[in-house]
């Protein structure tokens, strides 16, 4: 029951998840990314290209375009400095947004390329190199942790998506439980997308053996545990079929443990048993825990239905898109959103969306997560509250009206003017996170396909030159009593429209 309240607070009542007299202790702050010790290192090229266009036909990699495609996922993109509160801030910012730039994630690879030694690798996001945490060919023990459901053995590389716990605890106490599955999300919607533009052909794993895959990395249970693994192949990945039956622990009786040291940069770690307790509820001991996701089929309201005009897929430079993508904050200014361009911003967040993964069903229908909006001043559309179904490229009105002012009074922060802004997104989805299906892991795998579709949304919005900011400071329970539907929820806010340049220094890390 304790694990049921907390997730119910993350969700509606996000006052109940932080001590009142928390105080964020800055001087202590950990590093944005993770630098191990004394470990054998692997260079990267420096020479990364300046566009990523198209979509290239598979072909195998070699260490020098991974490399690319590492930072293009994940790596230090520009350092920024402006000021706020007469303050200076500075920070150094990636492709993919995180909330309060802490990054809490972590990227892990393991490599089958010639000329480079086989193993489990960190990407060092700050030196942009790989660090060698284990050396050797483990496809058969990282199928076995996947519940045989991918051919490991035809992949010439494999990502694991990590979670630091303490990274962003420290600024947002327990909080930082929704933002950690949300900010993975966004980091592997990055990875999907730039995948594409190198010819990989990419699967998700949400379901594994954690402590097998853990051990595997070197990772601590209680400090770090993985999210996602992504295998990556010139050839389709499969995420389905065998399954059998195999313990974590017999698996990890295979590989011997080690030990790897890496600073962090804070001193005095406060507890955070609640984390470690959600961590813990939602591992696989087994893989016959493995399973698929029945959805429902939607309810359809009885409102009025938009049909939006076809559009043709969007053709852009991911490089160019993701360097120019901005969240504005006070940034934003009034400006007028076209049908085609909300035609377009639909259309293709949602198609870019589709990705192999290990819980649909092969009759899957229904989205997990959907766009739901309010829109004002959108040429040839009422204002209103909306529903966007993807199958038919329509909008589903379920409530008529100007519902600006009441996002704004749902906002615990006034950094966002909501009166300015066309389109204020949702991405909504199952209230109870498919807890009945998945137990606790369905929370943080609601979170993780959240946060993919909202860095959709962002790098179309960017390609049709507007800026996306996404917001968790909102009022879930007035987003939910707007779009009258008490099967789904709010799980993120996202204001999207025109801005104009902020006074700020920046620099690109790219030469």
């Amino acid at each position: 029951m304790r694990l049921d309240e907390f997730l119910y607070n993350l969700q509606f009542d996000t006052e109940k998840v932080r001590p009142p007299d928390w105080e964020v202790d800055w001087e202590d702050a950990p590093l944005p990314y993770k630098l191990y010790r004394d470990l054998p290192v692997l260079p990267l090229s420096l020479e990364v290209p300046l566009t990523l266009e198209g979509e290239p036909p598979p072909s195998e990699p070699d260490i020098r375009s991974f490399g690319h495609f590492l930072w293009y996922v994940f790596g230090l993109s520009q350092f920024s400095q402006f000021e706020q509160e007469k303050d200076i801030v500075q920070s150094f910012r990636r492709f993919a947004p995180s909330g309060g730039a802490l990054y809490p994630n972590e990227l892990y690879v393991y490599l089958k390329l010639e000329n480079v030694p086989s193993g489990v690798y960190h990407y060092d996001a700050a030196h942009h190199r790989l660090i060698l945490l284990r050396e050797g060919n483990f496809d058969s023990y990282l199928a076995e942790a996947l519940g045989n459901r991918c051919k490991i053995s035809e992949c010439f590389g494999t990502v694991f998506v990590s979670t630091m716990f303490w990274k962003n605890f420290y600024k947002y106490n327990n909080f930082s439980y929704r933002l950690q599955g949300l900010d993975a999300g966004v980091l592997m919607g990055q990875l999907l997308e730039t995948a594409k533009r190198f010819g990989f052909s990419t699967g998700v794993f949400f379901q594994f053996l954690d402590k097998a895959i853990n051990h595997l990395l070197g990772l601590v249970d209680l400090e770090e545990s993985t999210y996602a693994v992504i295998p990556l192949s010139v050839n389709p990945v499969i995420c389905g079929d065998s399954v059998g039956e195999v313990s974590v622990n017999e698996l990890c009786r295979e590989l011997p443990a080690i030990q790897c040291h890496h600073y962090m940069r804070s001193k005095r770690l406060k507890p955070y048993p609640l984390l470690i307790e959600m961590n813990e509820a939602s591992m696989m001991e087994t893989t016959k825990m493995i399973g698929s996701i029945t959805t429902k089929d939607r309810k359809h309201s009885d409102g009025e239905m938009v049909k939006l005009v076809p559009v043709k897929p969007l053709l852009y430079d991911l490089a160019a898109i993701s360097r120019k993508r901005f969240s504005p904050e006070m940034d934003f200014i009034f400006g007028k959103v076209s049908n085609a361009q909300l035609a377009s911003l639909f259309k293709e967040a949602t198609s870019s969306f589709e990705y192999q993964n290990d819980l649909d069903e092969q009759d899957h229908s229904e989205p997990r997560v959907s766009i739901y909006g309010c829109l004002y001043n959108i040429e040839g559309i009422q204002n209103g509250a909306y529903m966007y179904d993807e199958e038919s490229h329509i909008l589903r009105q379920l409530n008529a009206g100007d519902y600006r002012n009441k996002l704004q009074y749902g906002m615990t922060l006034d950094n966002v003017n909501l009166q300015i802004i066309p389109l204020c997104l949702h991405v909504a989805g199952d209230r109870n996170h498919y807890r009945s299906q998945l137990g606790y892991r369905g929370y943080r795998i609601q979170q993780m396909e959240a946060g993919m579709l909202v860095q959709r949304l962002l790098l179309t919005s960017s390609a049709l030159g507007m800026g996306g900011h996404p917001l968790l400071g909102f009022d879930v329970n007035v987003c939910d009593e707007i779009y009258r539907n008490d099967e789904i929820t709010s799980l993120i806010q996202l204001p999207i429209g025109h801005y104009q340049s902020r006074a700020w220094l920046k620099g690109s890390l790219q030469s």
